[in-house]
């Protein structure tokens, strides 16, 4: 099987997308921590190095990295037979929220997460204008889980691990109680949650945390 080494850092969701994928199929990875917080991925060192596009997550299989979490999770849901979809139908309704998930739920609930909690003085109308599109994107996906147990149907797929990324890290952080405000989200994080060998990104991803300024 594959070696894995992981470039990362605890409070990334899309490092956390990767790591849970890896242990859920049973596959161990190297930590490498990486000190997002001073900035090193801004370096031209750093990118000519580890990745030009100058993210984390960063996934090296035997060597040969591989940048951006999604098609990360698509080469090892078809390495692993596990996650990626049981027919061409649900394969294509992965794909569909996998991509409403970067463009959409993720991308905007990793931007105010990180700057309401992890920056000192952010501005009040640009937290406020996420937060308005965060509501509208949870709103949508627990209509959607209401009827359903995972994402695409009854069985957990990739799409589920990429969704829940940055909703299950502590309340705290994102603001959210998704047990009052919505519910089924609540119930579907935890479906996953419980599935055998989940665990927690804070407990997969060790190292230097940020400094919180709420």
């Amino acid at each position: 099987m594959p070696a894995y080494r992981l470039h990362y850092f605890p409070e990334s969701g899309n490092s956390y997308k990767l790591a849970l994928m890896l242990t859920l199929c049973g596959e161990g990875f190297e930590p490498v921590w990486t000190d997002f917080g001073n900035r090193v991925t801004w370096t031209p060192e750093w990118r000519a190095r580890v990745n030009e596009m100058g993210e984390i997550p960063v996934l090296e299989e035997d060597g040969v990295r591989l940048t951006q979490s999604a098609p990360i999770l698509l080469r090892l849901a078809e390495r692993h037979g596990r996650f990626g979809g049981d027919t061409a139908e649900g394969r294509y309704d992965v794909l569909r929220w996998l991509f409403w998930d970067n463009h959409k739920l993720s991308g905007y609930m990793a931007t105010y997460r990180y700057l309401r909690t992890f920056t000192p003085s952010p501005d009040p109308q640009v937290l406020a204008f996420l937060r308005r599109r965060i509501d509208d994107f949870l709103g949508i996906l627990d209509n959607h889980l209401q009827d359903r147990a995972f994402v695409t149907g009854m069985t957990p797929t990739i799409a589920d691990l990429s969704m829940i990324a940055y909703l299950q890290y502590p309340a705290g952080e994102h603001g959210y109680d998704f047990g009052g405000s919505h519910p089924a989200v609540r119930g579907w994080l935890d479906r996953v949650a419980g599935l055998p060998g989940w665990r927690s990104a804070y407990d997969l991803l060790p190292g230097q945390r940020l400094k919180h300024y709420v």
